[in-house]
C-alpha cells in the first residue's frame, strides 16, 4: 500500500513538475541579444566533403558582430574553428582541388585576401591591396583569383584648377573643402563617397601582384563567371558614358586574361546580370529584369547559347524572382526564390522542369523577420545552406538524397533555455477591396486565449522587403514584455508575384497601404484576445512612414513608434542617396513637376491631423532617410504641442539597429514609450 502510494505521489509530482519547467524558463530579455549567433555565406566544397561558413556572434565588450570562419564535416557533423581570433572574415571560397580556402581578412591590418590550405594547415596572405577586394572567384584550374576592387578616378580639369596655397610648417588649417561633382557621390552605410570606380582583377593564387583587366569610368558588377578555359571572365556592366542616369540597364561583358580585351557578350533594354557558365562551357545562364520605369520587376532566368548567341527564357509561367543560379549538371540548374514569406530552393531542367528541393532558409537576420538565407552546391550534388525557423536563427544544414540535418545548433545553449513567443500563421482580407493579405502574430509566453492583451502592429520596410516565419529579436522582446505582435505582407511586399508587389505603384504611403494594415488589426481584435484599449503602432524605414502616415489618418493607436520615416518626400528624394532610381521607379515625375503628388504622400500633410503620442528613432549618420526627416516631423508635432520624442543614434546610418546596443535601444526605447501611454 505504502509503495503504491509512493508511486503515485511521483506520478502526479512528475505531471506538475513538467508545465511548472516550462514555466520556470526565462523569457528572450534584452541582454540575450549579445548572446544570439548565426552562419552566412554556408559554402560546401566541390568534393562536398566539408563545408565552411561564417560564424557570426556578437562581441559585448567591442559592441559587434564576430566573423570568424569555421568548419563542418559533412559526414560525422563534426565542426571546429578554422580561423577564429580578434581579426574579421568574410567571403570564404573554396578552390576547385578542395584543398584551399580563399578569403578576405583584415588580420594583416587591412582587407587583403588569404589563402588557407587544409591539409597543411597553412595560411597565407595573398594580396597587398589598397582597397577592398569583393566578389572572389576561383579559376576553373585553381591557378588564379578574380575580383573587383574601387579605383580612385582621377581629379577633374575643375578639382586640378583650383588654387590652393600651401600651410606654412606647424600651422593648423582647416580641413581641405571636399569637391562633388559625381551624381552617384553619397552612400549609406559609407557616407560621402570617395570618386572611384569598380575594376576587376586577377592575382595567383600563390600570391603575387594583382593585374587590373579593366578600365574606364563604371561600376563594374559581379559575380564573376569563369569560362572553363579559365582564359576569360563573364561579368555585368553598363558602360555607357551616361550610366549613372540608367538604373535599370546592365549588359553583359567577357575580358580575356591574355591581353584585357573586352568585348559585349549580350546587350540590350534591361538588366542582365548574375552570368554563370555551363560546365562544358556551352552555355551561359544569367538573370534578366525588364528596364520597366517600376518599383519592382521579377528576375528572369534566361540561357544564352554560346555556339550560335540565341537566348532562350526559362521558367517563364514562374511569378517570381529568381536568385543565385548554379549549374548543377549540362541538363540542370539550382537556385532560390521567394514565395509567401518562405525562401525556397529548386531546381529547374533544360526541359523546363522544375522541383522545389528545401523550403526553409532563414536566419541570416537577427533583428526583424525578414526573408534571408543561401545555399552553396557540390559537385556532387549535395546541397548547403543556411536554415532557419521561427525559433531559431540560422544553422548549417545538409540536403542529401531528399534528406535535410541540421549540422550545427548554434543557439541552443541560449535560446533552448528561453521560453519564446509563438508565431502563428494566418490571412485576412483587406476592406479596401478584399485583396487577401498574408500575415504572422507572436503570442507572449504563457499566452493564455481567455485574456485579453495589448497589441503591436509592427510593419515591415522596403515597402517590398517581406516578412515571414523566421526569428525575430526584436519582436520577440515585445512579445517577452506580454504584447501580441503582429506583422504582415501588406500590398506592395514581394514574394506573392509581380502583380501583388506593383499594388502600391505610385501609392506608398497612402490610404491603400492604411486599409491593409487595419484590416489586419481588426482580424485581431475579432480572435477575441486583443485588448481594444491598448493598440500601438511602430516600424522602420517604409515601416516607419507608413506609422507616421497612419497616424495621421487614425487615432486609434494609444501610442506610435517611428524609426527612420520619411516625412516629406520632396526633401527626402532631393537629399537621400537612393534619389536616381526612386524618382525614376516610384513616381510619375520629378517633385517640381509632381509636387502635389508628392505631398499627398508625405506624413507632414497629414501632421495637423495627430493626436497619437509619437516615439522618433533614426540614425544621425542616416543617408537614406535623413535625420533632417525626422527633425521636421518632430518640430511640426512640437508646434502642435503632441507628445512626441526624438531619439537621435550617434555614429548609425539607415541600419540603427545594426550594431547589438542599438537593437537594444531601439527595442527598449519603443518599450519604454508604450508602457507610458498603456492602459491598466
Amino acid at each position: 500500500m505504502q509503495t503504491s502510494v509512493r508511486h503515485w505521489l511521483g506520478f502526479v509530482l512528475l505531471c506538475c513538475w513538467l508545465p511548472l519547467a516550462q514555466a520556470e524558463l526565462a523569457h528572450f530579455s534584452a541582454e540575450d541579444i549579445f548572446e544570439l549567433e548565426f552562419a552566412s555565406d554556408v559554402q560546401i566544397s566541390p568534393d562536398g566533403q566539408y563545408i565552411v561558413f561564417v560564424r557570426n556572434s556578437n562581441n559585448i565588450q567591442q559592441d559587434n558582430t564576430l566573423q570568424r570562419l569555421w568548419i563542418v564535416d559533412t559526414n560525422t557533423g563534426q565542426h571546429w574553428p578554422l580561423l577564429d581570433d580578434e581579426f574579421q572574415y568574410s567571403q570564404p571560397r573554396w578552390a576547385p582541388d578542395s584543398n584551399r580556402i580563399a578569403f578576405i581578412s583584415n588580420r594583416s591590418g587591412s582587407e587583403q585576401i588569404h589563402v588557407h590550405w587544409l591539409t597543411q594547415r597553412r595560411t597565407a596572405r595573398i594580396s597587398n591591396l589598397t582597397h577592398r577586394p569583393e566578389q572572389l572567384a576561383w579559376s576553373p584550374d585553381g591557378q588564379q583569383l578574380a575580383f573587383l576592387m574601387e579605383v580612385p578616378a582621377e581629379p577633374t580639369d575643375f578639382a586640378r584648377s583650383v588654387y590652393r596655397p600651401k600651410a606654412p610648417k606647424g600651422a593648423e588649417w582647416a580641413a581641405t573643402p571636399v569637391i562633388v561633382e559625381r551624381t552617384y557621390y553619397q552612400q549609406d552605410g559609407r557616407g560621402l563617397l570617395e570618386s572611384a570606380y569598380r575594376q576587376i582583377f586577377v592575382v595567383p593564387a600563390a600570391g603575387g601582384s594583382a593585374r587590373q583587366l579593366t578600365e574606364g569610368p563604371y561600376l563594374h558588377q559581379g559575380p564573376l563567371a569563369w569560362a572553363p578555359d579559365s582564359q576569360r571572365l563573364v561579368f555585368s556592366a553598363n558602360r555607357n558614358s551616361d550610366w549613372e542616369y540608367q538604373p535599370r540597364q546592365a549588359d553583359l561583358y567577357q575580358v580575356q586574361l591574355k591581353n584585357g580585351s573586352v568585348q559585349s557578350l549580350l546587350s540590350g533594354a534591361g538588366q542582365h546580370y548574375h552570368p554563370v557558365f555551363s560546365p562544358d562551357g556551352l552555355q551561359l545562364a544569367f538573370l534578366f529584369a525588364s528596364d520597366k520605369p517600376v518599383a519592382y520587376r521579377n528576375s528572369k532566368l534566361q540561357l544564352l547559347d554560346l555556339r550560335n548567341n540565341e537566348v532562350q527564357p526559362l521558367l517563364k509561367e514562374l511569378d517570381r524572382s529568381v536568385e543565385n543560379p548554379v549549374w548543377q549538371d549540362n541538363q540542370q540548374l539550382v537556385f532560390q526564390y521567394e514565395d509567401r514569406g518562405l525562401t525556397k530552393v529548386a531546381r529547374v531542367t533544360l526541359r523546363n522542369r522544375m522541383a522545389d528541393l528545401v523550403s526553409d532558409l532563414s536566419g541570416a537576420n537577427s533583428g526583424r523577420p525578414y526573408l534571408s538565407g543561401m545555399f552553396s552546391l557540390s559537385d556532387k550534388g549535395q546541397l548547403a545552406y543556411t536554415r532557419g525557423s521561427s525559433k531559431r536563427l540560422a544553422d548549417v544544414a545538409l540536403w542529401q538524397h531528399g534528406q535535410v540535418r541540421n549540422l550545427t545548433q548554434l543557439n541552443e545553449d541560449l535560446l533552448g533555455q528561453r521560453q519564446l513567443g509563438k508565431v502563428h500563421e494566418f490571412t485576412y482580407r483587406s476592406k479596401l477591396d478584399e485583396e487577401e493579405i498574408h500575415a504572422w502574430y507572436i503570442t507572449p509566453p504563457g499566452f493564455d486565449p481567455s485574456k485579453k492583451y495589448p497589441l503591436i502592429l509592427e510593419i515591415h520596410g522596403g515597402p517590398h522587403l517581406p516578412y515571414g516565419p523566421h526569428f525575430s529579436a526584436e519582436l520577440q522582446r515585445y512579445a517577452a514584455e506580454g504584447y501580441v505582435v503582429l506583422y504582415n505582407n501588406y500590398r506592395g511586399s514581394i514574394s506573392y508575384g509581380e502583380r501583388f508587389a506593383l499594388l502600391l505603384q505610385n501609392k506608398y504611403a497612402s490610404t491603400d497601404d492604411f486599409a491593409d494594415h487595419m484590416s489586419g488589426v481588426d482580424a485581431m481584435i475579432a480572435k477575441g484576445f486583443i485588448d481594444e484599449n491598448n493598440l500601438f503602432i511602430a516600424g522602420g524605414s517604409a515601416g516607419g512612414i507608413a506609422t507616421a502616415y497612419a497616424i495621421g489618418l487614425t487615432d486609434r493607436f494609444n501610442a506610435a513608434a517611428a524609426t527612420n520615416p520619411v516625412i516629406n518626400w520632396v526633401s527626402k528624394v532631393l537629399t537621400a542617396d537612393s534619389y536616381m532610381a526612386q524618382i525614376q521607379n516610384q513616381f510619375p515625375g520629378m517633385p517640381w513637376e509632381q509636387h502635389e503628388h508628392y505631398w499627398q504622400r508625405s506624413p507632414l500633410s497629414l501632421v495637423g491631423n495627430v493626436t497619437t503620442p509619437t516615439l522618433l528613432f533614426t540614425g544621425e549618420l542616416d543617408r537614406r532617410t535623413p535625420m533632417a526627416e525626422t527633425e521636421q516631423f518632430y518640430q511640426a508635432l512640437r508646434l502642435r504641442q503632441v507628445d512626441t520624442a526624438m531619439v537621435r543614434v550617434p555614429g548609425a546610418y539607415h541600419g540603427v539597429s545594426s550594431r547589438p546596443s542599438r537593437m537594444i535601444a531601439k527595442v527598449e526605447h519603443t518599450l519604454a514609450w508604450f508602457a507610458r501611454y498603456r492602459k491598466e
